[in-house]
């Protein structure tokens, strides 16, 4: 079997996303028989193609991308375009099976485009989702008649969450949306053995920073929890646009020294940062 899988983010670029694909392809380079290629995105201009596996390679159309947590709507059509041209020439040589596009917007629109010649699949991973991202919504209501398209065409609509399904239901009612929820690795993520909850409560949260995960709140929170008596800190793993007002919000509430702003931690060292870790937010 040869699938083709669209993600117009993958690591470094993006968040969540891009891990679960990676995560998958990790799965399927261990399994016969099955032959992928992913279309994605690089951080710079030009056209790569790595080996990930002996059977999985790697596509990457660069664009000047200014930080790799957020895109803008220009970068999203400098991407969309270039990927579009190459993404013709794939499937012409390419002989695959099934396309898999994680976003229904951008990377949904060229299955949708070959639905002829080609099932697909789509993943809803959150912003792709009308009433998702506030940022998006005059974006949504002007696309919505294309949205609507690329899903009651595609073979499968699949969310990975039942929070994300509801809200994709309201907006294609007619539409049976399927749950898969990501997965984790229980080798790797297990608990700290007879771990002892002491001063002070270390509180974690991992994510992008954007607006939409409200890491301004759970400053809030912990500011609260300080007043209360509380002897709490919290560490935030990851980066993003916002980044500067979160520590700028940190210093208001004279909190610099009760949150910690760790960057982006390597994926191996994760397990050990949630096990010395006593809530994750």
């Amino acid at each position: 079997m040869r699938v083709l899988i669209v993600n117009y983010e993958f690591p470094p670029i993006g968040g969540g996303a891009g891990k679960a694909n990676l995560c998958l392809l990790r799965q399927f380079s261990e399994q016969k028989g099955i032959n992928i290629d992913v279309l994605t995105s690089g951080s710079t201009p030009g056209l790569s193609v790595e080996g990930y596996s002996d059977n999985i390679n790697i596509h990457r159309i660069g664009i000047t991308k200014k930080n790799l947590h957020f895109w803008t709507k220009c970068e999203v059509i400098s991407w969309l375009l270039k990927a579009c041209r190459y993404y013709k020439k794939m499937i012409k040589t390419g002989n695959y099976d099934l396309v898999h596009a994680f976003f229904a917007f951008p990377s949904g629109l060229m299955p949708y485009r070959s639905r002829k010649k080609l099932p697909y699949i789509i993943s809803l991973r959150g912003s792709d989702v009308p009433g998702y991202n506030e940022r998006l919504g005059l974006d949504y209501k002007l696309l919505s008649p294309l949205f609507r398209r690329i899903w009651h065409n595609a073979s499968a609509v699949i969310a990975n969450s039942k929070g994300l399904a509801s809200l994709a239901s309201q907006f294609a009612p007619d539409l049976e949306i399927g749950i898969i929820h990501n997965g984790i690795h229980t080798d790797k993520f297990i608990p700290a053995e007879d771990k002892e909850i002491t001063a002070p409560l270390k509180l974690l949260t991992v994510c992008r920073l954007i607006k939409r995960k409200r890491i301004d709140l759970m400053i809030e929170a912990l500011a609260q929890l300080n007043r209360m008596g509380i002897d709490a800190e919290l560490d935030i793993i990851g980066d993003g646009n916002i980044k500067p007002e979160l520590v700028s919000h940190v210093v208001r509430l004279g909190l610099s020294r009760k949150v910690n702003f760790q960057g982006r931690v390597p994926p191996e060292l994760m397990p050990a940062v949630y096990r010395d870790s006593d809530i994750f937010l």
